[in-house]
């Protein structure tokens, strides 16, 4: 059966509905003031505070306004509950990354982690409580997974990915945003688990990896679920809470599709034909080892969050080469000169390709996938310039802002990739306070998302293999009119927002593209 919010919730947008019906309960926390001085922010009613103030969708829109106007750190009162914003490159790295310690908790996602995560998604893993154990063990592994070194090794699986890509997309340029979404589940899939590349564009098996991640993004959303107001709902009998029924019937679904996945992998290793992989990996673990079920979900999630992300990002890359012609012709220069037109890119190339590097950082600050990222919760009572956070507040990093803050990025609305690079076009220039990526998509403190290596490494071999290979040029109307795609129009998901997608004509750059393609698939596969 199909998860339908609509039957089993309350979805209406954020705090909404929920706030007057929780109100009663809350009664007794709202009007709890503290005497400190708390950031500024947004003059709100009488108990329910700044929550009809806030947009349905797209809040990141929201909260730059609010940051124009209350500066780097401001506050908001959701009927009851604190929420910190951070706004600035500098306030998000004082707290997030140097008093990591008290800020690496998160906020209670009720639905989403507890009950169709099971409390194994690594993202949604608390930090001050029990559960700290696991996220902890979930990240050591992870990074041993996916860190600067071992990441390398997939680089030949990406390369290959990467040809494919590029093929499908000029014998199909119309489905193509179905081609970005095949290709980088094909190339998580196998890094993690060693399985063949996928090759149509509507696998059932990212079909359902896809599914997952729709209902646990959605889940994760304020007030779709009524229990994450009310969190004594979560004991009651699935014969009184059908949500919550449905809810466990999804995480032994999920954890049997996960587990199935590792089976596959345990077998080959056994049997000693397991591929180098990721999850490979974990079952060979000979100390601090998961359990069979923290695994499976690890690798699992790895796979799905890594695939949602990567796709977005590349979506707002062929958004930025239909709409900045000048800086796809600077890059295709840049890679004729450095890779010539008698073989395709590799990695090899990345150092002697800046402009390129260049991108990457760009549509990552640009378009941030996910604009507010994943809630924080501080772990106790602290100060910050003059301010007070109280214990309990909902931090909230607003990347959004922080890419786009005018005062490091004056022209922060143009994809401008030079914005990187010194006069010379070869050295990198990344602002403070980035950990050298030059933007903060990828989040921050211990919270860092752990396949950024992996991501950075996908995001170079596709754009420089595309861009060697094709140009993105416009589409047209029946009445021969060019489509204009719009910089504003967005499909916001949750946590993951991406631009919409568009009508464009992927062009091969010479007669022989097709032809060099065909003879890289033959030696690379």
């Amino acid at each position: 059966m199909p998860f339908h919010f609509d039957m089993v919730s309350l979805y209406f947008g954020p705090w909404r509905t929920l706030a007057l019906i929780g109100l009663v309960t809350l009664t007794v926390r709202v009007f709890y003031k503290p005497k400190r001085n708390l950031p500024p922010g947004p003059k709100g009613l009488p108990v329910l505070g700044n929550v009809f103030q806030l947009p349905q969708t797209l809040q990141f829109l929201r909260f730059a306004e609010w940051k124009e106007e209350f500066g780097p750190i401001f506050s908001l009162n959701l009927a009851g509950q604190t929420v910190v914003v951070l706004n600035s490159h500098k306030v998000a790295a004082d707290l997030l990354d140097r008093r990591s310690t008290m800020y690496s908790d998160r906020p209670r996602f009720i639905m989403a982690g507890e009950i169709l995560g099971g409390n194994m998604l690594i993202s949604f893993c608390g930090y001050g409580d029990l559960r700290v154990a696991i996220w902890r063990k979930m990240r050591k592994a992870a990074h041993e997974g996916f860190n600067i070194r071992t990441s390398e090794a997939y680089q030949p699986l990406q390369e290959k990915e990467a040809v494919v890509l590029v093929d499908n997309l000029l014998k199909d340029a119309n489905s193509w945003v179905d081609h970005l979404k095949r290709s980088i589940a094909s190339t998580i899939l196998t890094a993690v688990y060693g399985m063949e590349s996928i090759k149509p564009k509507d696998d059932p098996l990212v079909a359902r990896v896809n599914h997952c991640v729709h209902r646990l993004t959605r889940a994760s959303q304020p007030g779709t679920f009524l229990v994450e107001f009310l969190p004594i709902m979560k004991y009651l009998p699935e014969a009184l809470a059908p949500w919550k029924k449905e809810g466990n019937e999804w995480y032994r679904k999920d954890t049997a599709m996960f587990q199935g996945f590792l089976d596959d992998v345990q077998r080959k290793v056994n049997a000693g034909q397991a591929k180098a992989t990721f999850a490979a990996g974990l079952l060979e673990q000979k100390s601090g080892q998961l359990s069979s079920t923290e695994a499976s979900w690890l690798a699992g999630t790895l796979f799905a969050g890594g695939s949602e992300t990567t796709t977005s990002t590349l979506t707002a890359f062929m958004l930025a080469m239909r709409l900045y012609p000048s800086v796809m012709k600077k890059a295709q220069a840049e890679i004729d000169a450095v890779v010539g037109r008698d073989r395709l890119p590799t990695f090899e190339d990345r150092d002697h390709l800046p402009y390129i590097q260049a991108i990457v950082k760009e549509v990552l600050r640009w378009r941030p996938v996910a604009p507010l990222g994943i809630p924080r919760r501080v772990m106790k009572d602290d100060f910050y310039e003059g301010y007070f956070i109280p214990k309990g507040s909902m931090v909230i990093g607003n990347v959004w802002a922080m890419n786009h803050d005018p005062t490091i990025f004056p022209d922060h609305d143009e994809f401008r990739p030079e914005r990187f690079l010194d006069e010379t076009g070869t050295v990198h220039v990344v602002p403070a306070d980035t950990r050298n990526q030059g933007h903060v998509t990828f989040g921050f403190g211990r919270r860092i998302c752990v396949g950024l290596n992996f991501a950075n490494q996908s995001l170079f071999i596709d754009i420089a293999t595309l861009l060697w290979a094709a140009s993105i040029e416009p589409a047209y109307d029946e009445a021969g009119a060019e489509i204009v795609p719009s910089t504003t129009d967005y499909v916001d998901e949750g946590i993951v927002v991406r631009p919409a997608s568009f009508r464009c004509n992927i062009i091969p750059r010479s007669e022989d593209v097709d032809g060099m393609l065909e003879v890289a698939k033959r030696k690379l596969w």
